[in-house]
C-alpha cells in the first residue's frame, strides 16, 4: 500500500517515485518498479489520448498569429528524434510533457512506448539507487 503514491507521483514528476520511495522506507525494487509503472502509465494513456486531447483542448489555447517553431528545437528533433526525447524526459521533462511532445511530433505510437520504457527502466534504476545509497548523506543536508 506504501508503493502506492510512489506509482502516483511518478505519473506526474519521475523523480518524486524515487525520493518519495526512500522517505517512507520501501525496499529498492519495490521502488523501481512502482516508478516505471507509474511514467509507463502517463506515457500509454497520452500516447493513446494525446491526439485527442491536442485535437479537443488545446485547439481551444491556439493562438492567433502562431510563433514559427524554434529552429534549434527543429534541429534537435531532427538529429535525436523520439529517442532522445524518451533519453530525456525521465531526467529533463515530465512523463506528461515528454509523451506530449512525442507524440506532437508524428513519432508512431509503438516506438514512443519502447523508447520511454527503456528510458524509464534505465533512469529509475540509476536515479533509485543513487537516492538509496547516498541519499544519507546527501539528502538531510539538501532538506535543511
Amino acid at each position: 500500500m506504501k508503493a502506492i503514491p510512489a506509482y502516483l507521483l511518478s505519473t506526474l514528476k519521475f523523480i518524486a517515485g524515487p525520493l518519495y520511495g526512500w522517505g517512507v522506507g520501501l525496499k529498492l525494487i519495490t521502488t523501481i518498479l512502482a516508478t516505471v509503472l507509474g511514467m509507463m502509465t502517463s506515457v500509454i494513456a497520452f500516447t493513446f489520448f494525446g491526439d485527442w486531447l491536442k485535437s479537443k483542448v488545446l485547439s481551444q489555447f491556439k493562438r492567433k498569429n502562431p510563433k514559427p517553431p524554434n529552429p534549434k528545437l527543429a534541429a534537435m528533433w531532427k538529429k535525436y528524434g523520439v529517442e532522445g526525447i524518451a533519453f530525456l524526459t525521465p531526467i529533463l521533462l515530465t512523463p506528461i510533457g515528454g509523451t506530449l511532445l512525442a507524440v506532437s511530433s508524428g513519432a508512431p505510437k509503438d516506438k514512443i512506448i519502447f523508447y520511454m520504457f527503456v528510458s524509464a527502466s534505465v533512469w529509475t534504476v540509476i536515479i533509485t539507487s543513487t537516492i538509496y545509497f547516498f541519499g544519507k548523506e546527501v539528502l538531510p543536508e539538501v532538506i535543511k
